[in-house]
């Protein structure tokens, strides 16, 4: 494969970026009635030391350099509610190995966790891993394009599309620009792009697609995009806790409430646990807005029973509380 011609590293910044030594809390600030970590990575040990190696050189520090499941009980322990989990496979053949893996997982955590299937995109059998991963109890498919070097609107994308739009699962798709490194085998200013997800968007309507990071580095534009396409989401991850250097921060109370989910990137993180927490709960935004951005726009965008169950009896209650008012 062409070595990427890139050479701007994260975000213009020679890596690898440094740690930060920021207090953490012992638990979820108080604000949050309840939380759904929407972006949260697992792998077998040995994948993990392998991602831990790339981002020492590469990246910036893991600070949280544990387990699955020494990462998972870390998160529960501590106040977060439900995890949605990714993977992804690196090279053709191993995806059904994560997926297996990742079943496992779910089966230990039961109630707590939502895993995520993983493919990379052109290899043997790609439809049959993503059905198989859906009969077994993942919720959709998350991809990497930087990591997986696969062009968004590329043939082998389309079949990929193509079911999960008529499954009705959703995708997760790290299709922004950044951060982007000279490391990856390909250019991913090349392979992404904001106008490649709205072509995505308007070719597949019934296509659930979230873009991780707010849509790094592209903010303005994905703004505008969730405010004119229903099924287009974003998550947080690592976009609002003022490490990487931007000029300035991506303002929520300015976007799309409902379209925003909160995700932690963890473990893969440079500082707190719980830096983007105290972000969102010091910010402005209403209870309302909170609370989408907490955990029910993630229980709708992946279909965590359990908390659509609980948003709906809450929602009666409001309905009832008003009518008894009349």
């Amino acid at each position: 494969m062409k070595k990427a011609t890139q050479t701007k590293g994260y975000l213009g910044v020679k890596a690898p970026l440094p740690g930060l030594d920021d207090s953490e809390g012992e638990k979820t600030p108080g604000v949050f009635s309840h939380l759904i970590d929407a972006h949260v990575h697992i792998f077998p040990e040995v994948f993990f030391r392998a991602v831990w190696g790339w981002f020492d050189k590469y990246g910036w520090p893991i600070r949280y350099q544990l387990t699955t499941t020494e990462l998972l009980k870390f998160l529960f322990s501590r106040g977060i509610d439900h995890v949605v989990a990714f993977q992804y496979a690196h090279k053709p053949g191993m995806a059904s190995y994560l997926n297996d893996y990742m079943v496992e997982k779910i089966r230990q955590f039961e109630g707590k966790l939502t895993g995520m299937a993983t493919v990379f995109p052109g290899e043997q059998g790609a439809v049959s891993i993503i059905e198989q991963a859906f009969q077994n109890g993942l919720k959709g498919v998350k991809l990497h394009a930087h990591v997986q070097c696969f062009d968004l609107l590329s043939v082998d994308m389309e079949q990929i599309y193509n079911i999960c739009s008529k499954s009705g699962h959703p995708m997760v798709i790290h299709a922004g620009r950044e951060p982007g490194s000279p490391a990856y085998s390909c250019d991913p200013y090349e392979l992404c792009g904001a106008q490649k997800v709205e072509e995505i968007i308007r070719s597949y309507p019934a296509l659930k697609l979230c873009v991780p990071h707010l849509g790094m580095d592209e903010f303005d534009e994905y703004k505008s995009m969730i405010e004119r396409y229903d099924n287009l989401w974003l998550d947080t991850a690592m976009a609002i806790t003022d490490y990487l250097p931007f000029e300035s921060l991506p303002d929520l109370d300015l976007m799309r409430s409902d379209r925003i989910m909160y995700g932690s990137d963890f473990p893969n993180i440079p500082f707190a646990w719980d830096r983007e927490l105290k972000t969102l709960a010091n910010s402005n935004l209403s209870d309302d807005k909170l609370k989408k951005i907490s955990w029910e726009n993630a229980a709708n965008f992946f279909a965590i029973d359990i908390y659509l169950n609980k948003f709906n009896n809450i929602n009666k209650k409001e309905i009832n509380n008003e009518g008894s008012c009349i």
